[in-house]
């Protein structure tokens, strides 16, 4: 007896320190970081692109994989993660946001923007309005969505099977990952930090052109711009993993790409400005408007040398290099009087300024008829060209070469 309870004891302790697979410290941190990893391309692919924003369709057997998977490694609802996602987009940094940095803080979003998610997952009204086209068949009825934890509870399971006691710590580190990545990161830091490709309408940002520890959200200046893409990255130095996934997928014939970002063409430049023109400015507009930034930059720096000798405050050089090539709106209104002195100081400066105003009018003002959106298109270039500004001249030219 004493014999086979000391057996039985022995391989409980060995099964505690080792698991079933016997694997060394660093076979167990590549398993986590793996299915970490799957998880994350589970979010970005399935989630996000195909469910929330249609930008792809996906073949059953893969959609059903990340449906599985996620059941596993999150306990989230297809329809409730999509509903709460188009609902930040609908209500972006308004008070409807469920989890705006601007309105509940960076530092709630950062720590406690999973308690933010399963806050909004109870909102009844926000199911009804954005939960529409997610999966309803028999299986997310009765399991995924109605033993939404379970999943989780048999990842446990198989985790402390297959690494023992090791197992806990596994995960542990696969529950935590989407609160700390998307509910944090993304939600958080996305609209908080970072750099920006394009004026978008809302605060969001890119944290990195590298998009690979989560999955190309990374960058989410480019997926605000351009929501329905399939493809977050836009720049050619940027590097979106979920689209290097999506692009496999369709090879094999497990996606199909629906909408990728516009692509801005350019020809011949016409010697005036016509209806092709007008149509590629409002909807290439947020390309154009970002090679019109990079010209404020470059007259900015021109009009260093002159604005160090004609502003005494320090604090309006440093806000126009800040602001002054940004949407008069993104800037902060206690940056507006150095960004005034600094306009003053630079009748260039103000005329770029005045004049960027004067062709974001030509989408914004929906009043107008086309005709007269051409022809304020075309004075606006003859302006441009007249008024010896070489970053004025050059952008006009430039934008009589784009091509829908």
């Amino acid at each position: 007896m004493f014999v086979t309870d000391s057996v039985v004891f022995n391989a409980i302790v060995d099964w505690l320190a080792n698991g079933l697979l016997n694997l060394s410290w660093w076979q167990i941190i590549l398993y986590a970081l793996a299915t970490t990893h799957i998880t994350i391309a589970s979010v970005t692919i399935f989630l996000h692109r195909h469910q929330a924003h249609r930008a792809l369709d996906l073949h059953p057997i893969i959609s059903h994989f990340f449906r599985f998977w996620l059941w596993l490694s999150t306990g989230m609802v297809t329809k409730e993660w999509a509903a709460i996602h188009r609902k930040h987009h609908a209500k972006c940094e308004q008070a409807e946001d469920p989890h705006s940095p601007q309105i509940y803080g960076i530092r709630k979003v950062l720590t406690e923007g999973a308690e933010l998610y399963r806050a909004e997952s109870k909102n009844k009204e926000t199911m009804a309005r954005y939960g529409h086209g997610t999966p309803d068949d028999w299986i997310e009825r009765n399991l995924y969505t109605r033993y939404s934890w379970q999943g989780v509870g048999l990842m446990l399971i198989i985790n402390l099977a297959l690494f023992g006691a090791a197992g806990a710590a596994v995960w542990a580190l696969q529950m935590a990952w989407i609160p700390i990545t998307a509910a944090g990161i993304i939600n958080g830091l996305g609209h908080y930090w970072g750099y920006r490709n394009f004026e978008a309408a809302d605060a969001s940002t890119n944290l990195s052109p590298w998009g690979i520890i989560i999955g190309g959200e990374e960058l989410h200046n480019n997926h605000h711009t351009y929501p329905t893409s399939a493809k977050l990255s836009v720049k050619p130095y940027e590097f979106d993993i979920g689209w290097l996934y999506i692009r496999l997928l369709s090879a094999v014939g497990l996606a199909k790409v629906k909408k990728t970002p516009p692509k801005l063409e350019l020809g011949d430049i016409k010697p005036v400005a016509d209806d092709k023109t007008l149509e590629a400015l409002i909807a290439h507009r947020y390309e154009i408007m970002a090679e019109y930034a990079n010209g404020m930059r470059r007259a900015f720096r021109g009009e260093l040398s002159a604005l160090k000798t004609r502003l005494t405050d320090s604090a309006a050089l440093k806000a126009a290099a800040r602001w002054l090539h940004r949407d008069a709106e993104k800037a902060p209104a206690s940056a507006a009087p150095q960004l005034a002195q600094a306009r003053a100081a630079s009748p260039v400066l103000d005329k770029m300024v005045t004049m960027r105003e004067e062709l974001r009018q030509l989408w914004l003002n929906t009043s107008l008829s086309r005709e007269q959106l051409l022809a304020n298109l075309q004075a606006w270039c003859h302006r441009a060209e007249e008024s010896g500004i070489a970053a004025l001249q050059e952008f006009s030219r430039k934008l009589r070469m784009v091509r829908t």
